[in-house]
């Protein structure tokens, strides 16, 4: 029994191997694109709920807007008299780096001043379907030096796209 499910193992193995050494012998290397013919990817616009990538910009009023509420609010709760004043050097740094088949995500990263004075990196994402309900967009952001809980750590860095982080 042991020695038969040794050998099936082995030969999962080996077959998985092949799989991966095909997918990088026509440029593919990643593991995940080297299986497409056993379970394909599909496009986030071909989905039963279908996911279009009309996402607001990165300096949008309203995205920017999301972001000083929760920000004010958190800090107003838990930490102190820190408010969000303004934001400026708002730019994007990723759209979709993922591929076609995740939930489309629009990377951005700005500087946001706050009512002490001082200029902070910010780091956030708009992603689709994934506020109230599915309904709409909303945003995923961290405050470079303000990141209490170490959530994005190190530095933000884990609310920014990509292997570079």
């Amino acid at each position: 029994m042991r020695r038969a499910l040794l050998r099936t193992i082995l030969i999962s193995a080996a077959c998985l191997a092949g799989a991966a050494t095909a997918g990088a012998a026509d440029g593919r290397s990643s593991a995940r694109h080297s299986v497409r013919y056993v379970n394909p990817v599909d496009r986030a616009e071909n989905r039963i709920i279908p996911m279009y990538g009309n996402l607001p910009a990165c300096d949008d009023p309203a995205v920017l807007g999301e972001i000083t509420s929760w920000f004010d609010s958190r800090e107003s709760k838990f930490w102190g008299p820190l408010r969000a004043v303004s934001y400026d050097r708002i730019r994007p740094i990723g759209y979709r780096p993922w591929g076609d088949d995740f939930i489309p995500r629009r990377f951005c990263t700005g500087r946001i001043t706050l009512n002490d004075g001082s200029l902070h990196r910010v780091d956030y994402s708009v992603r689709e379907n994934l506020g109230l309900f599915g309904w709409t967009w909303n945003v995923n952001w961290c405050v470079n030096g303000l990141d209490r809980h170490r959530s994005y750590a190190p530095a933000c860095q884990m609310a920014r796209p990509g292997p570079e982080r």
